[in-house]
Formats: C-alpha cells, sequence, structure tokens
C-alpha cells in the first residue's frame, strides 16, 4: 500500500488545516491536497493526504475511515494511481 490516501465525502467547508491535524493524530503526515474547482475555487469535497510510510498510511485507514469530520463521515482508503489523460492539445477533428 503506498502512502497516498483519498479522502472522500468531506464537507465543503474542511480545510487542509483540519485534514492535517486529524491524520497527524495518527502518525506524521507529508503533504494534504484538497482538491478545488479551478473556477470557483470552492472545494469539491475530496483531497489527497501523504502519510510518511506505508504503516502510517494503514493504520489512518483503519482508524479514520467513517470518522465524523465537520459533520459529514469521511471515507479514507487508498489513492488510485492517476489515469493518463492523453493529448489535450487539438485532439477534435473536425
Amino acid at each position: 500500500m503506498p502512502n497516498k490516501l483519498y479522502i472522500g465525502n468531506l464537507n465543503y467547508a474542511t480545510t487542509e488545516a483540519t485534514l492535517s491535524d486529524i491524520f497527524g493524530e495518527v502518525g506524521e503526515v507529508v503533504s494534504v491536497n484538497l482538491v478545488t474547482d479551478r473556477m470557483t475555487g470552492r472545494s469539491r469535497g475530496f483531497a489527497f493526504v501523504e502519510m510518511v510510510d506505508e504503516d502510517t498510511a494503514k493504520q489512518a485507514v483503519t482508524q479514520l475511515n467513517g470518522r465524523e469530520v465537520d459533520e459529514r463521515a469521511i471515507k479514507v482508503e487508498e489513492a488510485r494511481p492517476q489515469r493518463p489523460r492523453g493529448d489535450r492539445r487539438g485532439s477534435r477533428r473536425y
């Protein structure tokens, strides 16, 4: 299991600092990335948290999956690798 975790079902008011504090209770947090909408800057309701090592990441999944954060039960699981997006430079054909 890699060290990067997917955090879903977040309240739109949840901040990176809140996530860092919660995951910091389990172990050392390397980074927190709260995904936001490009146009509005508003949270999209999910984030990625990178823990210091694999064991700490496993503990975070076990301890925090289903925990209530800002009145929502969060989903914590191993992050899947990002799929390739392909060439976005004029891929449309008319």
